[in-house]
């Protein structure tokens, strides 16, 4: 299972690795417990954005698409009720045998 770490891990990692240089990126991962990956990914997203983008819950990247993701659950939710009152429907109009 994946671990999440909240953003002020992830600036405590990369300000750890600017802070110690005498410590080779793999001895910070391992005293962290992280990926040497997962560092370099950090360092080069805080690089090049100046922050770090931290996705909660969910892991959704913006509201947007948060509001589509619950948009289509209700959508769906909404046709299984369609397709079970359509099927109660045509039960309850079948003539006895």
């Amino acid at each position: 299972m994946r671990k999440h770490h909240d953003k002020q891990f992830k600036l405590d990692a990369i300000k750890c690795r600017e802070n110690h240089p005498e410590l080779s990126v793999a001895a910070v991962c391992i005293n962290l417990n992280i990926s040497q990956p997962t560092l370099y990914k950090w360092t080069a997203e805080y690089k090049n954005d100046g922050d770090i983008n931290h996705r909660g819950s969910g892991n959704f990247s913006n509201d947007l698409e948060k509001e589509n993701a619950r948009l289509r659950k209700e959508l769906q939710a909404k046709d299984d009720a369609l397709r079970i009152l359509k099927k109660a429907i045509s039960i309850l109009n079948e003539e006895p045998k």
